[in-house]
This record gives C-alpha cells, structure tokens and sequence, in this order.
C-alpha cells in the first residue's frame, strides 16, 4: 500500500511540474506532444510496478461495489484472480483547465487495449459455481486529475482527484472457463449490467477519489450534492410503432447517473403512439457544469425485454437555475451518434434546477415552503408533518407535501394558421379546453369559414392539485351536418372533425401568476393557439 501511494505521490509530482510548464507557456500542441511521449515511456515503464501495487488494491476496493449491483441470479460474485497484464494504456490527448486560481485540472485521453488476466468466481442460487473470465477488453476514455488546493509548498498543491470522466469505449466479453455462458440464460446480460454499474458507481465522474499529497483537511473535494432537479415528463409524440398488432405501450427511464437506484421509471401507456405521462420525478445533481438528464423511451413487452423507442439528453449546465425551462427533445437511437435522420418521434419535459445554498433567491414550486405566509413559516415544524397533541408534546412525524389549489382563468384569444379541412378550403373552428384530472370541459363558440379565428373568451376552472394536474385544449372543426351536436360526447366526434390539440402543465402560470404566450398546434400540419393563462392560489396541506 505505502508503495502504492509512493508511486502516486511521485507520478503526481512529475505532473505538477508539466502542468506548471504548460501553463507558462503558450506553445500548448507542442508541449502537449512532448507531455504525452513523455507519460506514455514512463507509464511503460513503470506498468509492472504499477500491476503489482495496484491489482490487489483496485480488487480490494472493486469486489464490496460488485457485490452492492450482483444480481439476483446469484449468490456471490467475487474476484478469483484479478492482474492488470503487461499491456500499459496509451495517452492519446490532453488538456489542461484552469480553475480560478484555486486549482488545476488536467484531462487525459486514455485508450487501452490490454490484456488482463480477469476471472471471477461467481456462484448461481441453483448451487452451481463457475470461473467466468473477462477477456477482449477494449478501453477509450477521458480521466480528469484536480490539483488542489493550490499552496506555497512544495509540491505546490495539497491533493489529487481522480475521476473517469467520460467512457467513449468499453468493450469486453465474457467466456465461463471450460463451459458456455449461454447455458445459463440470462448470465452474461446480468453480469455485463452489474460490471458496468460497479465502474459507474465507484470511479465515474462526479464520483471522484481523492489523494492527500500533503496533510490537511480535503473533505471539501469529495463529492456532495449541489442542488435537486425537479423533471416533469409530460408526454411524448410520433413515436415508432414497433408492434405487429397494434401500438406500441410506452413508458420512460430517466436518469442524471445510469444506477438502479438513480433511475427513475414512468407508468406504461398501452397502445398509444402520442402518451401523456404527466409524471413528476426528483433527482440530486452533483455537478451541474458537466452532468446531463438522460431520457430513454421504450415499448413494454410484457415478459420480453422491452425494446428501446429512442432515447434524448439535456446539459444541466443549459438550465438557468431557479427558471422553468420547458423543452421538445428529439428521440435519437443513439445519443453518442451526432445524426440521426429517422423520425423517432419526440418527449417532452419541463426542468428546474434549484442548487442547494440559494434557496431564498429561488422558487421552487415543488418544495414544502412554496408560497408559505409568514405564519406558515412560523409553525413550519406542524406544517412539515410534527403532530402536537395537547400537552404541547410531539407525538408523530409524517411528510407532508404542498397542494396547490386555485383558480385557473383560461382566456383563448385566437389561432393562426389552421389547417383546412373542409371542402371548400376554410374550417368552422371551435375550442374545447379540459382539466386532465377533474374532466371539467369547456367550449368556445364556432368562428364559421375562417382559419384564423378570433374568439377572445375566458373559462374559469378550480384546480384541486395544480403541480399535478394537465389543460389539454383542443381545436375542432364544427360539422353542421350532424357530426357534432351537444349531446354527443367530445370523444365521440369523428376523426376528421379533429384538427389539433395542445397540453400545457399548470407549473409555469403558478410560477409566474399570469402569462400569454402562442402555442404550436400538435397532431397538425399547422396552426398556433394564442392563450393567456392567469392563476389564483390557495395553499393546503395534505399528509402522504
């Protein structure tokens, strides 16, 4: 182990000194040529030592993160044998980022192609033990080393991060020795997700390890929480059909970092290529500047794996903190794959980031305090869920969360653009306008042979649970022959009468009090509604 650290300790002097070098100097693609050869002839050098010092450690550390993710097929999943070979990885690339003064973070490109000697020893439930080795490795990534605190001693810095700060390759398969893997069905995917999720949660950015070069206090380089991003997964559109009879049954994964445990999952809408989720998920950001929300779309399958629709990502680092953001993203089949020229349909969010220390700048319609008078807040110890009983003495806890009820005044003021759809080239417009939750169903009048027409009317709705609760407005042609009439039901109108419809979550109108805004028409070829949207609260509690 003291070896160990020695060799770090000495491998992150001789970087020091580089990383002082570039900074002074301005010639950046020569030095960088120069540092490479010179990282990659010793790091030869020295991958023997290195081997010997680091296979029993990194074996050590790596097998309680294996048994955290082993599945349940299995009943123990350790390493039986575990060198690194004699093949070093080769630096391909590298960049050096200032930070402020306070720090310095160098980026090494990483390709390694080696040839390791690994084999774990894994045990099924069904008492069966086998040697599983894992060959062909094939490696590119991008590892960041953080020199920090900068300080007036030498080496000049108290500490090293290292982090796997993005994996463009990794490659390996998995061969039972004397047997076939396949045998067993079901084995190599569960063992390939579990190596997979130990690499992500034990060394892959913003997971970082730190080194102490000289003595100090560091904890403030480990990784913390920074602030919650509140997701809102409203809907999806155009999705593929991958059914033979039928539809596709859609449902969503989303995630910051891609572990069971940080992945949330959506309900499944049976046989709809258009779903409207409606779905509210929390999730801890840990580095914002450099952390996506991934969002892949799949078709359930019953008791088949389900197949992917297409997945999209958002940067954190695009949110403007404290800001809904509402987004269309484009489902790709690939999200390392730049183009994509197949229509994979689209998923719709809305995002708020609100980072931890700047709370009382931000609203944050999702938090217990939102809107809270000044009395709430006195008595916020009964509002978050103490129960006081009469002797003034707290008897129970429960979490409490906040239902905002109002008002919803909803002004439809006009459309552009309508798609025609009679024969003779116009329409005769109308607007329904619908709370999701509650059904409650208003409509506007009939504005006859017209594609742009100007209603100007205003519907009232209470709202019992705003943060949960959808407006779908929907645009129809008026048949004055018989296919709608009053007493016909809304969703009995004929396909043809139906000429596009929008969904809007009540979070940003809650946000703001009132807003006016245009709004593309959605199953449509054209067409833009112009609405305004105003909201009166009333704030009340309920336990859950």
């Amino acid at each position: 182990m003291s070896f160990f650290v020695g060799l770090i300790t000495g491998l992150a002097v001789g970087l020091a000194l580089i990383v002082g070098f570039v900074r002074s100097e301005n010639a950046r693609s020569k030095l960088r040529s120069e540092l490479l050869d010179w990282l990659n002839q010793h790091l030869t050098k020295l991958w023997p030592y290195v081997d010997s010092a680091a296979s029993g450690l990194i074996k050590a550390s790596v097998e309680p993160v294996l048994e955290q993710y082993r599945p349940f097929i299995l009943s123990s999943l350790k390493f039986s044998k575990f060198t690194l070979g004699t093949v070093a990885p080769q630096f391909t690339g590298v960049s050096i980022i200032e930070d402020g003064g306070s720090g310095i973070t160098m980026e090494l490109e990483m390709s390694w192609d080696g040839n390791p000697s690994i084999i774990l020893g894994i045990k099924t439930r069904f008492g069966v033990s086998l040697p599983v080795q894992v060959k062909d490795i094939g490696f590119t990534g991008v590892f960041r080393l953080i020199f920090k605190p900068l300080v007036p001693e030498f080496p000049c810095f108290g500490a090293v991060c290292y982090s796997l700060r993005q994996k463009k390759k990794m490659d390996f398969t998995l061969k039972v020795i004397g047997g076939d893997i396949s045998a067993i069905p079901g084995l190599d995917d569960a063992i390939q997700e579990t190596i997979r999720n130990a690499v992500e949660d034990s060394i892959t950015w913003p997971v970082r390890k730190v080194v102490p070069i000289l003595p100090g206090d560091y904890s403030d380089l480990e990784l913390k929480p920074v602030g919650i991003l509140e997701v809102k997964l409203v809907q999806a559109k155009a999705l593929t059909n991958k059914d033979f009879i039928g539809k596709s049954d859609p449902f969503a994964k989303l995630y910051i970092r891609p572990l069971p445990d940080k992945t949330k999952t959506s309900k499944i809408i049976n046989n709809d290529l258009n779903p409207i989720w409606n779905e509210h998920f929390e999730f801890v950001v840990e580095d914002a500047s450099t952390q996506h929300l991934v969002v892949k779309v799949y078709d359930d399958e019953g008791l088949q794996a389900s197949e992917l629709l297409g997945c999209a990502q958002v940067k954190l680092s695009e949110l403007e903190p404290g800001k809904v953001k509402d987004v269309w993203l484009k489902l790709v089949k690939d999200l390392e794959v730049q183009r994509d020229n197949k229509n994979r349909g689209q998923v719709h969010l809305e995002l708020l980031y609100c980072p931890f220390g700047v709370e009382n700048d931000l609203v944050n319609p999702f938090s217990s305090d939102f809107a809270m008078t000044s009395l709430e807040k006195v008595l916020k110890s009964g509002a978050n869920g103490t129960e006081i009983n009469g002797s003034g003495n707290e008897i129970t806890q429960k979490r409490r969360e906040v239902i905002v009820r109002g008002v919803l005044s909803v002004t439809v003021i006009s459309a552009d653009d309508l798609p025609m759809v009679d024969l003779m080239g116009k329409a005769d417009p109308f607007v329904t306008v619908t709370m999701k939750k509650s059904e409650m169903t208003n409509k506007t009048r009939v504005v006859n042979n017209c594609l742009n027409p100007v209603w100007n009317q205003t519907f009232d709705f209470v709202v019992e649970d705003g943060l949960h609760d959808m407006l779908v407005i929907e645009v129809w042609d008026h048949d004055t022959f018989g296919k709608f009439c009053g007493s016909i039901a809304f969703s009995q109108l004929s396909p043809q009468d139906y000429m596009g419809r929008c969904i809007l979550t009540l979070t940003r109108v809650i946000l703001e009090g009132e807003y006016k805004d245009c709004f593309q028409l959605d199953e449509a070829k054209s067409g833009r509604l112009n609405l305004q949207l105003k909201w009166t609260a009333q704030h009340v509690y309920r336990d859950s």
